[in-house]
């Protein structure tokens, strides 16, 4: 059977009758059998999927089918499916069954997308790596030796070894874009409040975004339009209106003004193949009459610290309530309720959890609150400040969406700050709010994917999407003629 790379094309040969769901469905899993090495999936939802196929098949016959019938996709293991095990990566959550469906994956099952399985992550979205998990790692397809990157790591490698067309994850400080880069696919992060949080595992309730990751702009358009809307389950929904992200076109009344990240093309940080190919991507945009300017961002050191400070207190404070009393793992030898928290939790989270509660719970304490978690704030909207004043003068912000390809497995684990600086251009998107977008970039002399990011104002992913689209298609018709 063909492999699909985008739903345009599934949907072509539905009409037409050369496939059907359920033969899709079919090909997925055995894929997925032959990938198991990858570890991509923690649960795979077989027999449902092919009956719910098979319902789906029925609708197309009779005309009633709903937007999304033909499109399989997987789901980050932080997102509730009600009567689905749900466990964030982590032993905290064994055997935890959903009680509810988030409101995101509602949307998608109502207009007849088939869930085929849960996906491997990083333990409760923390990692870049996706070697977080009490699953096991996820390993990149493109090199089995390297990671997918993180947190989202088993969604991005399951749309890139094809053992789906599209995949759910979240973004918490790239999250859906960096594995998307480290995987060679598009991840998109939308405006935080676009998209409803009901029913996705807190990791950092005011940095958590759901988005959506497709081989292609069009698909996750698709899926975020089909996503976003005001829910009455989450109070920090936007309300505002859902713009047609498909239809989206980029204004004709001005050359568009683009800013480039001076340190995402010059800096020796950045390794030299995401350097050329990002200079490349300039040049083009030049020559296509794109007005494209190098700035500083004066507070670009104070990203990753800040990202931290206020993440690792929120995770601290929303991990709280995994306990081992109520639900999850409790430790079988606990004598008294304080060996029964002490020993359930330590036990239950992985080592990276553990450190970042610990470090959340530090800044939150009465001696240093604050000089660590006011101070966090204050930068927070220094930042915020500052990259309003970017956006009052250009249309998109662009850089490398990371500063390396995919590095090998091991390679960072024993040095989290080397980790942690693989978030560098990412987190501030989330720092503030802001949409990016993740698209590829080409490879590097050993074929690993690069990414490049896309960063606009507010709501506005129409804009984004589109000048994402115009990119793609140019290095798809750049990359035919090679």
């Amino acid at each position: 059977m063909t492999l699909y790379r985008s739903f345009s094309a599934v949907q072509t040969d539905l009409r037409s009758g050369v496939v059907t769901c359920r033969q899709l469905v079919e090909h997925y899993l055995v894929r997925i059998a032959e990938q198991q090495h990858l570890n991509v999936f923690t649960e795979v939802y077989a027999d449902e999927s092919l009956a719910y196929a098979d319902v789906i098949d029925q609708k197309l016959t009779n005309g009633a089918a709903g937007r999304l019938a033909g499109m399989v996709i997987g789901i980050k293991d932080v997102l509730s499916y009600a009567g689905h095990g749900v466990r964030a990566g982590s032993r905290i959550l064994e055997n935890f069954t959903a009680q509810f469906t988030a409101t995101a994956v509602q949307r998608l099952l109502d207009e007849d997308a088939i869930i085929i399985g849960r996906q491997n992550c990083d333990e409760f979205a923390m990692g870049s790596s996706n070697e977080n998990s009490a699953f096991g790692p996820v390993r990149n397809a493109a090199d089995t030796s390297r990671v997918p990157g993180g947190s989202s790591g088993g969604s991005a490698v399951a749309v890139q070894a094809g053992l789906c067309l599209a995949s759910i994850g979240s973004d918490t400080g790239g999250s859906v874009r960096q594995p998307a880069a480290f995987c060679g696919v598009v991840g998109l992060k939308p405006t935080y409040g676009r998209i409803s949080r009901w029913g996705l595992i807190a990791y950092a309730s005011s940095f958590d975004c759901i988005g959506p990751i497709a081989n292609t702009v069009d698909d996750a358009a698709l899926l975020l339009e089909i996503m976003a809307g005001p829910d009455d389950f989450d109070s920090t929904v936007s309300s505002q209106p859902v713009d047609a992200y498909t239809q989206a076109q980029l204004p004709a009344s001005r050359p568009l003004r683009i800013a480039y990240l001076r340190d995402g093309v010059e800096s020796e940080g950045v390794d030299l193949a995401i350097r050329e190919a990002i200079q490349q991507r300039i040049s083009s945009l030049r020559q296509a009459g794109y007005v494209v300017d190098p700035i500083d961002l004066s507070l670009l050191d104070s990203l990753l610290p800040t990202y931290y400070i206020l993440t690792t207190a929120e995770a601290s404070s929303n991990l709280s309530r995994f306990d081992g009393v109520r639900y999850g793992y409790r430790d079988a030898s606990v004598t008294d309720l304080l060996s029964l928290y002490k020993k359930s939790r330590t036990a239950g989270f992985g080592s990276e959890v553990r450190r970042r509660i610990l470090l959340g719970t530090f800044v939150l304490s009465a001696s240093y609150y604050d000089a660590y978690y006011t101070k966090a704030q204050q930068v927070r909207r220094l930042i915020r400040e500052e990259t309003e004043r970017v956006f009052a003068e250009y249309d998109f912000l662009l850089s490398p969406t990371t500063p390396t390809p995919a590095f090998k497995l091991g390679e960072k684990t024993e040095d989290a700050l080397q980790m942690y600086l693989a978030d560098i251009f990412t987190v501030q998107a989330n720092v503030v709010g802001y949409p990016a977008i993740s698209i590829p970039n080409g490879t590097d002399a050993s074929g690993l994917p690069i990414g490049l990011q896309l960063m606009a104002p507010p709501f506005q992913e129409g804009r984004l999407v589109a000048l994402a689209k115009e990119l793609t298609s140019d290095f798809l018709t750049m990359s035919d003629k090679r």
